[in-house]
């Protein structure tokens, strides 16, 4: 009896060792427009941020559909890395990009968004219209109110400064105990090897 004890014990042990091995896998979902085409200047800084997140070991979820969100799996896959595209019913003329690993289909833009929020591990905004403001906000807010926990979160160029920084003055004008209070939990990359590399030091 005692040998059994043992044995069933040291299989565990080697369960729980097995697990320790396994490599979480780390996903960065990516915002952004879906207006840019091959060649323009947005799709290549995005298709460039791709390969760093992929280079550094990281999944990359988007989207789905065509521009920043093609242009960033693109890269991911040429890096070899893995990718997520979440869709949804929604949108009903648009078309999941080739570049897509894996795809995570919603019924509503609602459930897509709080999916691809969901996924994450961190966070990358690139230049965008109305729908990546809302994606931004919403995870800075929940960010901001402690609504999930604390993840790294990257705007890639300038485009966003002007609209952080305003809305920072609004945060830090009255006294709270929000987390934009207590220091900025959105940082301003100047380069797509930049953003990767403050997602690396938050997340490995």
């Amino acid at each position: 009896m005692p040998r059994r004890r043992s044995t069933a014990r040291n299989a565990s042990e080697r369960i729980e060792n097995a697990k320790t091995h396994v490599a979480e896998e780390i996903i960065v979902t990516v915002f952004g427009s879906s207006r840019p085409r091959e060649g323009d200047a947005d799709y290549e800084e995005a298709r460039v941020l791709g390969r760093a997140l992929a280079k550094h070991g990281f999944a990359v979820c988007s989207g789905g559909y065509a521009g920043v969100m093609e242009a960033v799996s693109r890269g991911g896959k040429e890096a070899g890395g893995k990718t997520y595209g979440v869709t949804a019913a929604f949108f009903k003329s648009a078309k999941l990009n080739k570049w897509i690993d894996v795809e995570v289909h919603k019924e509503t833009w609602e459930e897509r968004l709080f999916e691809l929020i969901r996924m994450a591990h961190g966070f990358v905004a690139c230049k965008g219209g109305t729908g990546t403001l809302v994606e931004l906000a919403v995870v800075w807010e929940m960010l901001n109110k402690s609504v999930m926990r604390r993840k790294p979160f990257a705007v890639l160029g300038e485009f966003w400064r002007p609209i952080l920084e305003r809305v920072r003055q609004v945060e830090l004008g009255h006294h709270g105990s929000w987390g934009e209070a207590n220091g900025r939990l959105v940082h301003v990359a100047d380069s797509p090897g930049e953003a990767a590399q403050h997602l690396l030091r938050s997340l490995k």
